[in-house]
């Protein structure tokens, strides 16, 4: 193997699938995160079938698919209730696994975090990396606790808002999308099995979905103008306002937002960094370098992809940075796909009734691209 000991910053997804796909070939891994403790906050998402061909390979697909409900597809209609037409999901993960399933983000991290301290990886809370040096064969760390360590390779997977990113020599920063997104999970009814609304006019939310996350539950997303208004209304109130002209359903989804529902609201940044990724022993992976819209929830499954393949190179013998660029140019080609079909689709959001919107389309033929395996 190219490398023996490597240190990971950042516990997210990529963090920890990195930590795993390495530390299950004998790599030593260490991996810090900032947060003191883990905390079970966060919403819900999509998880598409090349991530979950991902989890399968790192051994944890059967906990995963018991925290998740599958699904084979969304449909999509106006706000009113006419249907667009019902998009069967492709299949990215092969025909053994569900085309997609939703799932709570706190529960996917536990089962993650679960298996890489079960392989030996040390987790360190509460610190962070303050600075790194490379040097000929290694590179090495001060960390917030005041410790200074050498390692084979340095990992940063600080998500779209990293502060190494820059110190790496990248010059691509997150930029705005025109997009905003309030998230909750709340109840559905039983034959509520997943959808996507579009608005009729101006004034309200730009889209409203949901993902079933249980037999009983769902996540709901809400697209919206990325400042909230100074209305002064609170959080639930302002979503309830968004989805004021969305009916049938969404109806149902509207009326069981209230003052004790959980919401998040945030603006939708996205970053490719499409120069390299790594300098010398340090390498940016994941969200560090490649954030979009989660218009095509692929964000979480590029992260994951990453770290599997990154993986197969290091675990090999070689030059390590020889290895690096071969795993870099491997990713550019796929993420870019991604990239530019979920800006498409950010646009027309923003834009209704573009004359060559075509929402279903552009989302099919970008995860049919995703089939073939990373």
């Amino acid at each position: 193997m190219s490398v023996s000991k490597v240190l990971i910053v950042g516990g997210g997804f990529t963090g920890l699938t990195a930590a795993i796909a390495l530390a299950r070939e004998g790599v030593a891994v260490t991996l810090v995160e900032r947060a003191q403790a883990w905390a079970r906050v966060g919403h819900g998402l999509t998880i598409q079938g090349n991530a979950l061909r991902v989890f399968k390979e790192l051994g944890v697909i059967e906990k995963i698919l018991e925290k998740g409900y599958p699904e084979d597809g969304v449909t999509l209609t106006t706000a009113d209730g006419h249907l667009i037409t019902h998009l069967e999901t492709p299949r990215t993960g092969g025909e053994d696994l569900p085309a997609t399933i939703g799932a709570l983000r706190p529960d996917l991290h536990e089962v993650l975090l679960e298996r890489a301290e079960s392989l030996g990886v040390e987790v360190r809370l509460g610190t962070e990396l303050e600075s790194f040096e490379n040097h000929e064969g290694s590179a090495t760390s001060t960390l917030s606790d005041g410790t200074t360590e050498s390692w084979d390779l340095i990992i940063i997977a600080e998500g779209i808002k990293s502060q190494t990113r820059p110190k790496l020599g990248i010059v691509e920063d997150r930029a705005p999308s025109g997009l905003g997104i309030w998230r909750a999970v709340t109840d559905r009814l039983p034959e509520m099995k997943g959808g996507i609304a579009f608005p009729s006019g101006p004034g309200g939310a730009f889209k409203v979905g949901y993902t079933p996350v249980s037999d009983t539950q769902c996540y709901i997303f809400v697209l919206c103008e990325p400042v909230r208004p100074d209305n002064g209304l609170e959080g639930w109130q302002e979503v309830r306002r968004l989805m004021a002209d969305f009916h049938g359903e969404y109806d149902f989804l509207r009326d069981s937002i209230d003052a004790d529902t959980f919401l998040n609201f945030q603006e939708i940044e996205w970053i490719f960094v499409e120069g390299p990724w790594h300098r010398g022993r340090v390498l940016a992976l994941g969200e560090a370098v490649h954030a979009v819209p989660p218009l095509i929830a692929q964000g979480a499954a590029q992260c994951v992809e990453d770290s599997l393949v990154l993986a197969e190179y290091l675990t090999q013998e070689g030059d390590l940075e020889e290895q690096l660029a071969a795993f870099y140019a491997r990713r550019i080609p796929r993420i870019k796909g991604v990239v530019d079909a979920s800006l498409q689709l950010a646009h027309w959001e923003q834009n209704p009734g573009s004359p060559d919107a075509d929402p279903g389309r552009v989302m099919a033929e970008a995860l049919v691209a995703l089939v073939p395996a990373p």
